[in-house]
This record gives C-alpha cells, structure tokens and sequence, in this order.
C-alpha cells in the first residue's frame, strides 16, 4: 500500500529540487503555445482526407480541443492548479510581465468576485460567435487576445511594495484560472500552512505568493497555482507542505474553507452557459427564435442586422461558407445568456428547497449558509458539464473502440459526476448535523438538480430532439 505522507514528500522534494529550473519549462510551453496560436494562420486550407497528422491547422486544432481544454480541467481532479503554476504560458508571461512592469495596486474593480464571472462569459460567448473550436482565425484571436489582456494586467498591476511578481491576471481575471480554481477544491492535493495563523487576511499583495495569498492563513485550494515557490523542507515551522487528501473532503467540509457565494453562482451559470453554447447548434427551436427575431428587427426597419458584423467578434469565413451577421452575434449570445441565467434560476431554487428541508429536519446553520453549503455539490456536475460541452474533441477518437464508444464514454463521465454530486450533497447535510435517516428528503430537490441537468445534454450526446 502506497504511504501517502512519503510519495508527498517524494513529490514535493522534486520539486524544490527543480524549482529554479521551471523558468524554462514556462519558455519552453510559451513557445509552443505561441506555435500553435499563429502558425495555422500561415499554412494552407485542409481539404478532404487531411487528419491532425497531414495538417498543422487540424493539430493545433486538436491539440488544445480534444486535449489540453478537457484533460486540464479534470486534472484538477489528481494535481489540483499544478497546470497554472507549473506550465501555463499565459500566467508566466503575466508574472514576467508584472516584475518590469509598473507594479500600481491592483484595483477594486479588478479584485471583484464578479470579475471572473464577467471574463468567463465574455470569453465563452465570444468563442461560440467566433468558432473558436472550428476556426483557426478564431483560436488565435480568442487565445492570442487572452494572452494580451494577462501580459498587460502584469504589466500594469503588482504592487510596488512587493518584492516578488504577481499574477494579478491569475488570482482575479483568468476565466481559465476560475474554472480550475474552483474545481481545484475537489481534488486529492493541497499545501497546508506548517504553523497556521488565524485571525489574518486570507489576502496580501505582499509576500512570495504570486496569487496573493497569505500563506499562514491559507484554508482553501482555489487560488493556490502550486508553484512551489511557497514550499521549504528544510524549514520545519515555514511556508506550506504538499498533503494528499480523500477527492471532494473539501467540498464535504466546505464551511471550514472559506465558502463564496459567487462560487456557487458560478456553478449554476456555468452549466447553463456551456449548455446554450452547445444547444443553438443542435436545437431547432433556436432558428425558430432565430427567424422571429430576425423578422421582428426588421419590423422595426433595423436593416443592418442583416449585415455581416466584424471578423473580430463573429465567424466570417466566405471561403469556409459562413459569414455570421449582426443578428446572429445577438441571437447566439443572447440565447446563450439565457440558458446561463435559466439553469441558474433552477438550480437556485433546487438549492433553496434543499436548505429549507435541512432546517426542518433540524440540521445547523441559518438559511443561507445552508444554502451556501449544498450548493457546492454540483461541483462535479459542472465540471463534467464543460468537459462535455467544450471539449467535444475528446470523445471522436473512442470510435476505435466500437461506433458508440464516444457517447458511451459521455453517459459514463457525467453519470459519474452524477453519482459524485449526489454523495457530495449527502455528505454536506451529515456535515450540517443530520443523521443518515433525516438526510434522503432534503437531498432530493439536489438530485432533482443534477437530473435536469443530465436531460439537458442528453441531446449533445444522443443528437437532436424533435419537439413538435
């Protein structure tokens, strides 16, 4: 039986040993992301019979679709943040940036719980009117454009006190960081203070984290990138260690790691935001509403809707047949928007009924940290749910294994996330001091939840339903 203590140790002594050499690591992926953004752009259009093997367009394409987008949010799952502080140009080039930079306080706005959310949606939007997955112009605006934003944000903020760069761009705007930040809390690693200080700011632009967290007072994975930089064996009472824990024990414990509301709401929008942007291809009802829209603009004598919007901000491809307009830009993001904001409706009150049923069964807690607590069990769900929704590339090369292997491995990845979120919300209410026999009914309104999310990607995963 393997000694979880000692691989720890193993593991953590790696890496301090390499430490000072991960500078070239974070070159080295530089360069090969910058490959993969702007070389497509120089070589020639595939045609009928070209594989990822035969043209670098369809590779690139490949490589940051069928894998780097859907393994590195369920790697959160083994390594925690290990991509963000280890190998993500974008955050490198951020902390370069802010070392030579003008080093200003970083400002409210950007240290907004909303902002996050903001760049989350913008980015997921954008990259459904642009073709992101499809177009190489649109992955190297989509991607090429997020590069800028994080070196400019480096460059700008950092605090000039501070001796060490900052990563204001990771802690705060990232949409990417967000994503496995928040999914970090389910995984089986974390750095624990070796002396915790309680009564501190959990925040400090001060210090050697990059992410600007006050490591005596850490509690929480979501914003710990694990670049080791914090970590010093040699030192018994100093920095962090490296631990392994059981999956999802910080979510079963989530009152004791600083819960946040905005995460939560990030769950519920998350699914639905990756459902509509999934949903407008697939749905006839959407060019229905479509058409209506479009008749109803002009109605109005709004001719230009009908005109092609700019390559910047929609797919306009004439040679690859399709030019996005106006009407289009609107309709995929409004109806996108809708689907964040419906799920998000839903699961509120899914949630809503659950924490109620908890207080009548006499569990702990006010209503709203009951409500804060069980929402986190979707968290699994989620994360499922944009592996499946933005990582489409992942699943096609299952097909050696039979013609409905792909849609096999689907049903099991989120029936999976299915099962892990109905034991995470059965685990939340024991930790709200339910006993077993008081737990089934206000654990249903939460499976009720993952259901109707279960429903609705049954049409990615099975093809269209007719709905008459």
């Amino acid at each position: 039986m393997i000694d979880a203590t000692r691989a720890a140790n193993v593991i953590e002594a790696f890496f301090v040993r390499v430490r000072p050499c991960l500078g070239y690591l974070h070159v080295a992926f530089f360069v090969y992301f910058m490959a993969l953004l702007f070389l497509p752009l120089a070589t020639d259009e595939a045609v009928l019979g070209d594989t990822p093997l035969t043209n670098f367009a369809l590779f690139s394409n490949y490589i940051m679709w069928g894998l780097w987008f859907p393994l590195v949010l369920l790697s959160v799952i083994f390594t925690g943040r290990s991509w963000c502080g280890l190998m993500c140009p974008m955050g490198a080039a951020s902390e370069w940036a802010s070392k030579s930079g003008l080093k200003r306080s970083i400002p409210w706005w950007l240290r907004s719980e909303w902002t996050p959310h903001v760049s989350f949606l913008i980015i997921t939007v954008l990259g459904q009117t642009i073709g992101v997955r499809e177009h190489r112009e649109g992955m190297a605006i989509v991607f090429g454009g997020t590069l800028a934003c994080a070196i400019i944000f480096g460059f700008l903020y950092g605090n000039a006190e501070a001796h060490y760069g900052k990563r204001a761009w990771c802690r705060h705007t990232c949409p990417i960081g967000l994503l496995l930040g928040l999914f970090s809390r389910m995984g089986i690693v974390q750095f624990t203070p070796k002396r915790k200080v309680v009564n501190l700011a959990r925040y400090t632009e001060r210090g050697v984290c990059p992410t600007m967290i006050n490591i005596n007072r850490k509690d929480e994975s979501r914003h710990c990138i694990e670049c080791f930089k914090c970590v010093y064996p040699d030192k018994p009472t100093a920095g962090l260690k490296l631990e392994f824990r059981k999956p999802g024990v910080e979510i079963e414990k989530i009152r004791q790691h600083n819960p946040n509301i905005m995460e939560v709401m990030f769950f519920f929008i998350g699914i639905g935001a990756a459902l509509g942007g999934f949903l407008w291809l697939f749905l006839e009802q959407y060019q229905t509403l479509r058409l209506a829209v479009g008749e109803w603009a002009l109605g109005l004598g709004w001719t230009w809707i009908g005109e092609a919007a700019p390559g910047w901000l929609v797919s306009s491809h004439p040679q690859r047949g399709e030019v996005y307009n106006w009407l289009d830009f609107f309709c995929i993001s409004g109806y996108m928007i809708a689907w964040a904001l419906g799920t998000c409706v839903v699961l509120t009150l899914t949630t809503a009924a659950s924490s109620f049923l908890a207080g009548e069964a006499k569990a702990d807690g006010t209503f709203y940290s009951r409500f804060l607590e069980l929402g986190y069990q979707y968290a699994p769900v989620c994360l499922v749910s944009l592996v499946i929704g933005l990582g489409t590339k992942l699943f096609p090369p299952f097909d050696v294994f039979g013609e409905n292997a792909p849609d096999i491995a689907k049903v099991a990845l989120f029936s999976v996330s299915f099962v892990w979120s109905i034991y995470l919300g059965w685990r939340i209410l024991g930790e709200q001091g339910l006993p077993p026999a008081e737990r089934p009914l206000p654990l249903i309104p939460g499976v009720i939840g993952s259901v109707l999310a279960g429903v609705s990607w049954w049409v990615t995963i099975f093809g269209p339903i007719a709905i008459e």
